[in-house]
């Protein structure tokens, strides 16, 4: 089975701009999404272009903020102090990478953590480490949706996570371990330092990668019938492709996630959904 991330967020995207619709005369506006750019990356404009696409297509107001290389670390401080005290904005999102010489994850800190739609302030990930509500990170919050979409369950099944990032493999982890029904699996992190990748990954019911390197993972590292769900996204001269042989791995899987198409069209969708959850929180609706 093809696990086909861009159908599951188009549905999921029409239901966020119904309730959008059915909020805005309670609200008196739509929700509101302030995006910071602050960095010279060419991927970053794409993402950024495609995340402001999302938002006016579901009904929200994105507003853009574009700093120059020449933007000092007390710029961006001021900028989040002033739209963490605008009513009208629920969600900020700082996209990284920044230019280099701008500290990240203190500017990260400065965020009013409820207008955190990336759900990655301290606070945040904590509430997610202890299982209470709040904004889950948007890649691994759309894991778990896409899974949920086509009642894949890792409940009391074996999961392995490939790669300890901060914004997928661990609060992913986090995720499919989670006391609740559409979680509670075995779960296994790997990095660079785990001794048998190899053996890890063929134990894996569930194996999901986000290692960052083009078919890293080949067929003989995959069991029979897993599922297999690739979030890698790696520009190469053959085009874009994922962390997995995905040709020689699909014959062998349940499910599999195709590159692109899989997982990316849900990290936007959630963002989504979380400016929209921030929106009513914020607004007691």
């Amino acid at each position: 089975m093809l696990l086909d991330g861009k159908a599951v967020a188009m549905r999921l995207r029409e239901e966020i701009r119904t309730e959008v619709e059915t909020l805005r005369p309670a609200l008196g506006r739509a929700p509101g999404l302030t995006v910071i750019l602050a960095g010279g990356e060419p991927a970053s404009r794409v993402y950024v272009r495609n995340k402001r696409l999302a938002c006016q297509d579901a009904g929200f107001n994105s507003e853009l903020v574009e700093l120059p290389p020449s933007a000092a670390q007390r710029d961006l401080e001021r900028l989040i102090d002033k739209l963490n005290g605008l009513d009208e904005v629920d969600g900020i999102l700082l996209q990284l990478p920044l230019y280099p010489g701008l500290d990240s994850q203190a500017l990260l800190e400065r965020l009013d953590p409820s207008k955190d739609v990336d759900g990655f302030h301290p606070q945040n990930m904590g509430r997610l480490a202890l299982g209470l509500p709040g904004p889950r990170p948007c890649t691994p919050a759309g894991v778990m949706a896409l899974l949920k979409h086509y009642g894949l369950s890792p409940s009391g099944q074996r999961a392995v996570v490939v790669g300890r990032s901060n914004i997928v493999g661990k609060p992913l982890a986090l995720m499919l371990g989670a006391n609740s029904l559409e979680a509670n699996a075995t779960v296994t992190l790997c990095h660079s330092q785990t001794p048998d990748l190899r053996e890890e990954c063929r134990r894996a019911d569930f194996l999901f990668l986000a290692l960052g390197r083009p078919k890293a993972v080949s067929a003989d590292m995959v069991k029979d019938n897993a599922v297999v769900v690739d979030i890698g996204l790696n520009r190469t001269e053959q085009g874009l492709t994922g962390d997995c042989d995905f040709e020689a791995i699909r014959p062998k899987t349940t499910a599999i996630t195709p590159v692109p198409g899989g997982v990316g069209p849900m990290t936007v969708t959630m963002l989504l959904r979380n400016t929209l959850e921030a929106c009513k929180r914020r607004n007691k609706l």
